[in-house]
């Protein structure tokens, strides 16, 4: 059985440095990461990036958001510009797993509208919850579109392999989860925002901002043991980390 991954650039966002690494000063320019597994029954997207809205912001929720983190997101680096440059059809995409539902990873859900939507119960119910949603910076615009909802609890093997499997690392947000990948070459971890850069796992350096800090550390270091046991990590928003993983159509080894 073969499955392949393939890494996407949709946009880049910049922010204060604090926000990612607390007490830092100065400012971060970060990727937007989208990903695409190929596994022989059916296709997986995680995250799908910023909306389209963003690109040329006339409504109040898009110009708020480009107003508080600086976007570089212009027509062709949206999820369905990349994934048909890579000859992927979005309509026959099989599962989109969601590591959370903040605007730069569910925010092109509305691009995928075929695809059974996985994301963890706890992340769903925060999502719809009023005081949740303003704690968090939810907004139901990026990911509440009607899907075909797979609600998962904890840890969840999505084709019954092995292969592919949704890993809760809760604390960013209340069901914040990643998403390990076996390749030919050993697993892969996908880490969304459990860890933004290389400096958040190796000095445990936390945002400014978390939903549950005490999780957050835990999830560090399941992140950690799985490094340990030959796992390569793959970094939320590292723009470091970025620049050595081939962008699609090439593969991810």
């Amino acid at each position: 059985m073969t499955v392949r991954l393939f890494a996407m650039t949709c946009g880049w966002l910049s922010m204060p440095m604090r926000v990612v690494l607390d007490g830092e000063e100065g400012e971060l320019r970060m990727p937007v990461p989208c990903y695409l597994i190929d596994h022989p029954k059916g296709q997986v997207l995680f995250d799908s990036g910023m909306h389209t809205d963003l690109q040329d912001p006339k409504d109040e929720r898009a110009a708020l958001l480009v107003k508080r983190f600086k976007s570089e997101f212009k027509a062709g680096e949206e999820l369905g510009a990349r994934l048909e440059r890579c000859d992927v059809d979005v309509e026959k995409v099989r599962y989109l797993v969601n590591s959370h539902l903040h605007f730069d990873h569910a925010g092109g859900n509305h691009q995928v509208k075929n695809a059974q939507l996985v994301v963890q119960a706890r992340e769903w119910h925060a999502g719809h919850d009023a005081d949740l949603m303003a704690a968090n910076g939810y907004m139901a615009e990026d990911y509440d579109h009607g899907h075909d909802l797979q609600l998962v609890d904890g840890e969840h093997d999505l084709f019954g392999d092995g292969s592919v499997i949704c890993v809760p690392t809760y604390g960013h947000t209340p069901g914040h989860q990643s998403l390990k990948v076996r390749l030919g070459g050993g697993d892969v971890l996908l880490t969304g925002d459990a860890c933004y850069l290389r400096q958040t796992l190796e000095n445990l350096h936390l945002p400014r901002v978390v939903h549950n800090r005490e999780e957050m550390l835990e999830s560090l270091g399941r992140i950690g043991a799985l490094q340990k046991a030959g796992a390569r990590i793959f970094y939320g928003h590292d723009a470091e980390f970025w620049n050595t993983v081939p962008q699609a159509p090439a593969e991810i080894a």
